[in-house]
């Protein structure tokens, strides 16, 4: 999966003398950026009638463009064009979702809904959390409008919510039911608008909950006084995510006695909620946490990787590569896998952006485009910043497009010959990881206040183990059980030795 050839021009049409597709491409994807930058910085969103006048004046300015003589003004034109139409876009797209939120009357209230689970649920010790996608919503038997999502816990024991009147803490909640995702329920619950911690440099959790498309939070009531909980029906919604549930609960009922059963269900269905809060502080001490939780960068490599190992067992057959040539079959191989990857793991905003920055790469790439890799590069970053403008604001964004520019410098200076064969591409591989972790050190220190140096070392040794070993051992245990505890011994070394790493005085 190489990056493009940066030694041939492209091969798009033309529309006539003066102007073809890829005459000031460079200007609007940095209009698309710049727009969105500049409109994330604002502290009040344009009206939706101001939003109208500013699409309109982009295209005015994208139809100048097409008329202007000289290449310096056309380039100007069409990156304010692209600018103003993403700045106009955004905002539009923040005052539609903005009229979602939860009325503040209706926050602390008994409201009962009906509605789906919408993902695996997340259990802990105290309860569970789950995503709700809203069906119906009534309070004293009146219908009201609701945010579309919500995400509520189900708390009991000592964490249940007894604040009732005459209620205590902890004896009274019902235990919370073995939700699956595709379920229908009727329960009554408590609500409230998200709300962060106002400390600087800190978690922004209101950010993260407008990302996920959550714009009220709560809890079930569940007490004596409540109505219970119904069950309605188990319905086709959801179905990778009901999947995602049953192959988390195998997981965990296989390996019951092994310290590694939450790793494994972390690289497999993304659940990181089953990692030991002890395994997450040696991690974090040593600069592997991200091969530990399902980010862009870990299915770009998962990507990368899936790529290599299809292209070289391609190259095994002279019929298959007659059909179909192995660097093709490697490209939609890879995206295919890092997709469906993505999905099962939850297909989270960050696995979103993902697969579309590689698809719009192995798009190109299929096309016959050839452009150099910074511009390639760049047209990724703009297509993922418009569809989700608000990645901007987030270091998972930085780290993942950092990661792709760097695989992309290096390949590009490789050579076939010298990438060919098993330990070719082994070495190229590694090279790789290891470029990746000497270009993230001091992004991670810029974005997080904080670096671990042992995280050289570890990266070096943990990258390549659980890119090759851990991870295609850990998916390959959906098929054949008993690989799931081949890689929870392989992941249980790799653990002993970050431990040891994490009691080094520079961790």
């Amino acid at each position: 999966m190489r990056a493009p050839d940066i030694h041939a021009g492209s091969y798009l049409p033309t529309l006539g003398s003066r102007f073809s597709v890829t005459d000031g491409l460079i200007p609007a994807l940095l209009g698309v950026l710049l727009g969105n930058a500049l409109q994330l910085q604002q502290t009040l969103l344009m009206p939706v009638s101001d939003c109208l006048i500013g699409v309109l004046l982009g295209l005015l300015l994208l139809a100048l463009s097409l008329r202007a003589r000289w290449p310096t003004l056309r380039w100007g034109l069409i990156g304010a064009a692209f600018a103003v139409l993403a700045f106009s876009s955004t905002s539009w797209r923040a005052q539609v979702y903005g009229s979602q939120v939860l009325a503040p009357a209706l926050e602390g209230r008994d409201i009962a809904v009906t509605g789906v689970v919408a993902a695996m649920p997340q259990r802990f010790e105290g309860g569970v959390r789950f995503l709700l996608d809203l069906e119906a919503a009534s309070l004293d038997a009146q219908p009201l409008r609701l945010p579309p999502r919500l995400e509520l816990g189900w708390y009991a024991g000592v964490y249940a919510r007894g604040d009732g009147p005459g209620e205590s803490m902890g004896e009274l909640q019902r235990l919370p039911a073995p939700l699956q995702a595709g379920e229908r329920w009727q329960m009554t619950v408590r609500l409230k608008a998200p709300h962060g911690a106002i400390n600087p440099h800190g978690f922004d959790y209101e950010l993260w909950q407008w990302v996920q498309g959550v714009q009220a939070t709560g809890y079930v009531r569940a007490g004596p006084r409540d109505p219970p909980p119904r069950w309605l029906a188990l319905t086709w919604q959801h179905p990778v995510q009901w999947a995602r549930g049953q192959v988390r609960d195998q997981i965990l009922a296989r390996l019951a006695d092994s310290d590694a059963a939450g790793l494994i269900a972390a690289l497999v269905v993304g659940d990181q909620a089953a990692i030991e809060r002890a395994d997450w502080d040696v991690f974090r001490a040593t600069g592997v946490a991200h091969l530990m939780s399902i980010s862009g960068l870990h299915i770009t490599m998962f990507a990368w990787a899936a790529a290599l190992a299809l292209g070289w067992l391609w190259r095994r057959s002279a019929w298959l590569c007659l059909r179909v040539p192995a660097p093709t079959a490697a490209l939609l191989g890879g995206m295919a896998l890092a997709t469906a990857y993505a999905l099962f793991s939850g297909w989270g905003v960050p696995a979103q952006r993902t697969v579309l920055m590689l698809a719009t790469v192995g798009a190109l790439r299929l096309l016959g485009v050839r452009w150099p890799w910074p511009q390639v590069w760049l047209l990724a970053c703009a297509v993922v910043v418009a569809v989700d403008p608000w990645a901007l604001l987030q270091a998972g964004f930085w780290l993942s497009f950092v990661a792709v520019g760097v695989l992309f410098a290096t390949d590009a200076g490789v050579s076939r010959a010298s990438s060919s064969g098993i330990k070719g591409r082994f070495r190229t591989l590694m090279r790789e990881q290891w470029m990746i972790t000497l270009a993230l050190t001091p992004l991670s220190l810029l974005l997080f206040g904080q670096v671990s140096l042992v995280g050289l070392l570890a990266n070096a040794l943990a990258i390549p183990w659980v890119t090759l070993l851990v991870t295609p051992l850990a998916m390959l245990g959906v098929l054949l059980h008993p690989l799931w505890d081949l890689a929870a011994l392989a992941i249980g070394l790799l653990a002993q030795l970050l431990r040891g790493l994490a009691q080094w005085p520079w961790a």
